[in-house]
């Protein structure tokens, strides 16, 4: 009896089960095809006649379509069920994503843009659910560490990969090969034995209403601020490298995300055992840091150090940030937690690609960084603020 006892209790504690395996697999691969698109999308704009802000604009639709379909996609989490709406989302990124490479026009490409960002919203909602689902609730800051390695190695391979390839493919067939990486993503998420839901009436009645789970409003605020540097990092870094004549972008991208994943492997055993004080405020300082390398940028060097800090920075906030949103949220309400979570994040790239697409056209693409140093003061001062007022409501 107490040897059941010690294998049960084992079980429970173990985060690499064979399901948390498939959902890291599936998501490392959909990641791999997504991160391909960053800098090359930008390219195929400008070579489809595209302007700066036009970049911004396509850019922006595609998070804004995901962000609009992210509370529904929460909603069916908890009704339809997990593996639902993880395979429809998967299926719509694909066939959108391989529809690419035989557009001929802005207008087509920006309509698919917004396509894909429904299956974006509901693959990535429901695989951050997933993944909750499958940890134990005292290691969940270690184990979405864990989670966010799978997106965080595609991001050491995917831009340089996609960079790599334009050289020798055209855009049509590495379209083509970014959806077939999503196609395995597919595969692996047949194979996840997914958690089932029970729905009541009650709660079937309260989804059509609410759209955000409350208790995950503050983390979610203060990834907005976070996710808006990103939006200016992935969209126009290529550019505003060339236009210095800085060499390295590939490059950048492969020590951002190295640095991304050495934070995470222990950034979420921080936060399980000191709390979100303890990574929040140090993470966001070095993300400070590297957008005003960034905005200065006179050198390859000056390059690769923005990379390394900004991934050790993200590495170490991100995870912490999205297990904070879904700690306090009830059982039922997880799923939307994490819809809550990442249409803050998506509307932090959204609009931040859109707004820096003026930027650039009207001032310069150092601009960019500058705007993005003061996003982040403005997630730091917030955060001070939650946590005096935090502190003063315990004492009371």
């Amino acid at each position: 009896m107490a040897q059941a006892r010690v294998q049960t209790k084992t079980k429970q504690d173990i985060i690499w089960s064979k399901d948390f395996v498939f959902i890291w697999l599936a998501n490392f691969f959909i990641f791999l095809g997504f991160q391909m698109t960053l800098p090359t999308l930008p390219l195929y704009v400008k070579e489809l006649g595209g302007n700066d802000q036009l970049v911004g604009v396509i850019v922006g639709i595609f998070t804004f379509s995901a962000l609009i379909l992210r509370p529904f996609a929460g909603h069916a989490l908890e009704t339809k069920g997990r593996g639902f709406v993880y395979i429809f989302g998967l299926t719509i990124f694909v066939i959108s994503m391989g529809a690419y490479g035989f557009l001929a026009s802005l207008l087509f490409l920006g309509i698919i843009r917004v396509i894909q960002g429904v299956g974006w919203g509901f693959s990535t909602t429901a695989g951050g659910t997933i993944a909750t689902d499958l940890i134990p609730p005292h290691r969940r800051g270690e184990g979405m560490g864990y989670f966010g390695l799978s997106g965080n190695i595609a991001l050491a391979f995917g831009p340089s990969l996609g960079l790599g390839l334009m050289g020798v493919l055209s855009f049509n067939e590495i379209f083509l090969i970014c959806s077939g990486l999503g196609f395995i993503a597919l595969l692996f998420s047949l194979g996840i034995r997914y958690k089932k839901v029970e729905v009541s009436k009650e709660q079937t009645h309260v989804a059509r209403f609410d759209i955000i789970e409350k208790t995950a409003i503050q983390p979610s605020i203060l990834m907005f601020f976070i996710t808006a540097t990103f939006g200016g990092i992935a969209t126009f870094l290529p550019l505003h490298a060339w236009e210095r004549n800085v060499d390295g972008i590939a490059t950048y991208f492969l020590v951002y995300a190295i640095f991304l994943m050495i934070s995470r492997t222990f950034a979420g055993k921080v936060y399980d055992k000191k709390g979100h004080l303890y990574v929040f405020l140090p993470g966001t300082a070095l993300i400070l840091s590297a957008m005003l390398l960034l905005a200065w940028l006179p050198s390859t060097l000056i390059l690769w150090t923005a990379g390394a800090i900004y991934g050790f920075g993200f590495g170490t906030v991100q995870p912490a940030l999205q297990a904070w949103a879904v700690d306090k949220a009830k059982a039922n309400r997880k799923g939307m937690a994490n819809a809550t979570f990442f249409s803050f994040f998506d509307l932090g790239i959204g609009i931040a690609a859109i707004f820096f697409g003026f930027l650039a056209a009207t001032i310069n693409y150092a601009s960019i960084y500058i705007a993005s140093a003061l996003s982040i003061a403005c997630s730091m001062m917030i955060y001070i603020y939650f946590y005096i007022k935090e502190k003063r409501a315990a004492k009371v």
